[in-house]
């Protein structure tokens, strides 16, 4: 095994590597932008190097820098992690140029699978099945169109590089496509330097199953079973788990086999991993499941394999790097128990899954069960890279106990001031339709207001109320309950909930978990975070949205495109400025039909979150 480890990579994903590298007695050495060098992947490194400020592009996409790095600590290999620079096949070899252990997939590999065209085309030369679409070199838009009709919608527009989700849009109807064609390509070439793409048949009720490969430089090749990760918002993962529901013995086989053809295809090496659709309107059928494309690197949700086999796949790969055989034959590795896990973002799913950024003043996360973090409390959640959290694993007997286990968890996750998803994963864990595993990747966007905050119910009001008076020193002229003489004492008072006056009972049960901060008081339950506070006299209730035409970014980013000009006149629902932010584009419409009276912002703007800019005003007839 070799001595030294360059992890070029943050966050969890380093600390996750760090935590197997220090059981293996590898010493470590971080890499960090700017805005990273608080967060704990630092601090738990044998070494820390700094490699720039924090565009990706300037730092950890840097390939010079972070040679420079491996060579000034003298690193014996380097770790990609996944994401970033882990499926770049000219980082591969610079890295093995250098003379510098690569503990990823062979270059050639990531070429052959890193389009997801050319990947579909060798995977059907070797009998692994692919959907049906349009993989051809010519990308006019003429072309890409009279072949979407062929292809019958809805149908998937796809960057040939993509990956997370990125450069993906889905087009129901002919009048969609150029919009999205145009919107597809734009995100492409920002996240991958690529703005080909491809058109994919769209399925109906379509899983997203993936196998786990792995293969070492003496041919072997084992696969660790399939992992489902249907349940999806914008195509990005949410809720991961291992097994597949209803995966039959006879399609496990089929599927695992094709990974495993798949990987030997193209001679692979490492970890990886073989995405699959399959079309589960009449349950998961071997005929129904068709090769998506491989990802040439460990997985976000690797734990849930790992979970389920025992193993370790972090240490998997460091042995097959150091040249060794891999540590387990096929006939060596079973299915033991159930683990689901939930990617805890900084988001608020009720203003469509917008990114929250700000300072983690409180972070609470469950102890329990495994969990894999990036940050603690005290530090930053930053608009420059993906918005995780943490990622938490439950592993039981079975799916249900997963799932009880899972719930659980995310009940005690508490997080102030940046918003969250843990109250939508407590209620998916709990909803009676996911447990019943009628899932597919439209899941979230059919039953998505299902799982939104909800106004506090009576519980959530009364815990509110009794915990203030607790902790509350009220002299006797400012009680919010009163008595009178042979009469009992009025339980009822008022106090505000995130911003609303309600009517609660003081009670004489244990308190809710509140914490009082400086400037608010907030009480967790079940993963919602509610700012709390006792009513002001003469305070009013403030009023509804204002109707006047007002439209403000949701979110700090970049302003892309502009598509009106002042006077214009647009109808409700138009589209009047695109803004980027975490590599991801988001349209802010038109209010309602009127006159576009005001553009704060020019293509290349930077704005802020809430920031005005522009404004709609009513046409006077």
């Amino acid at each position: 095994m070799f001595e030294s480890l360059l992890i070029a990579n943050r966050g969890e994903i380093a600390r996750r590597i760090i935590r197997t590298a220090n059981r293996l007695g590898i010493r470590t050495i971080a890499v960090y932008s700017d805005v990273d060098a608080g967060l704990p992947f630092v601090k738990e490194a044998d070494e820390a190097i700094a490699i720039g400020p924090a565009a990706a592009r300037e730092s950890y996409l840097s390939v010079g820098k972070i040679l420079e790095a491996a060579q000034r600590s003298s690193a014996s290999a380097i770790h990609p992690g996944y994401g970033f620079l882990s499926e770049n096949a000219e980082f591969a070899e610079a890295v093995q140029n250098a003379g510098i252990i690569w503990v990823g997939a062979p270059p050639a590999a990531i070429r052959a699978m890193g389009l997801k065209d050319a990947a579909k085309e060798l995977m059907q030369a070797a009998g692994v099945s692919v959907t049906p679409g349009y993989m051809g070199t010519d990308q006019s838009d003429e072309r890409l169109s009279r072949e979407a009709e062929t292809i019958g919608y809805p149908l998937l527009i796809k960057a040939v590089a993509g990956g997370g989700g990125k450069g993906m849009r889905r087009v129901e109807a002919a009048d969609e496509f150029r919009q999205s064609l145009q919107s597809c390509r734009r995100e492409a070439l920002a996240s991958f330097g690529n703005d080909r793409v491809l058109l994919e048949k769209y399925i109906k009720n379509p899983r997203h199953i993936e196998v786990q490969v792995f293969a070492d430089t003496q041919g072997n090749c084992v696969h660790l079973f399939e992992r489902d990760c249907s349940l999806q918002r914008r195509h990005q993962k949410v809720i991961e788990e291992a097994p597949a529901p209803g995966m039959d013995a006879d399609t496990r086989q089929a599927i695992c086999q094709a990974a495993i053809n798949a990987a030997k295809a193209v001679d692979y090496v490492g970890a990886g991993t073989i995405e699959f659709i399959a079309d589960a309107s009449e349950g998961l059928r071997p005929d129904r499941i068709w090769f998506m494309e491989m990802n040439t690197r460990l997985q976000v949700e690797h734990p849930v394999t790992e979970a389920i086999t025992g193993e370790d796949l972090v240490q998997w790969q460091l042995l097959v790097a150091a040249g060794q055989s891999l540590p387990r034959v096929q006939e060596e590795l079973a299915i033991n128990g159930w683990a689901i896990e939930a990617r805890l973002y900084a988001e608020s799913p009720d203003a469509g899954y917008l990114p929250s950024t700000g300072h983690l003043q409180h972070l609470r996360l469950p102890s329990d069960i495994r969990v894999d973090s990036g940050v603690e409390q005290g530090d930053d959640i930053t608009a420059f890279y993906d918005p995780m959290i943490a990622k938490i694993i439950a592993h039981a007997p079975d799916r249900p106990a997963a799932l009880e286990e899972l719930a659980k968890a995310c009940a005690e996750i508490e997080i102030w001031p940046v918003k969250s998803n843990a109250n939508l994963l407590f209620r998916i864990a709990g909803d009676e339709e996911f447990r019943a595993a009628t899932v597919d990747t439209g899941f979230l966007e059919r039953r998505g207001q299902h799982f939104l905050r909800r106004d506090p119910d009576q519980t959530v009001i009364d815990q509110a109320l009794t915990s203030l008076v607790k902790i509350s020193r009220l002299d006797p002229w400012a009680a919010l309950s009163g008595f009178r003489i042979a009469s009992e004492p009025d339980p009822r008072a008022a106090v505000r909930i995130a911003g609303q006056t309600h009517w609660g009972n003081i009670h004489s049960g244990a308190k809710a978990s509140v914490v009082v901060f400086d400037d608010a008081s907030v009480l967790f339950d079940r993963g919602t975070a509610w700012p709390i506070s006792l009513p002001v006299a003469g305070l009013v209730k403030p009023g509804g949205p204002t109707d006047d035409g007002s439209v403000f970014s949701p979110m700090p980013g970049l302003v892309t495109i502009v598509d009106v000009a002042i006077g214009a006149r647009v109808a409700m629902g138009d589209q009047l400025l695109t803004v980027e932010a975490m590599k991801m584009e988001y349209s802010l419409r038109a209010p309602f039909a009127g006159i576009v009276a005001e553009l704060r912002v020019s293509p290349g703007s930077k704005v802020s979150e809430n920031q005005l800019v522009a404004t709609v005003v009513k046409e006077v007839s």
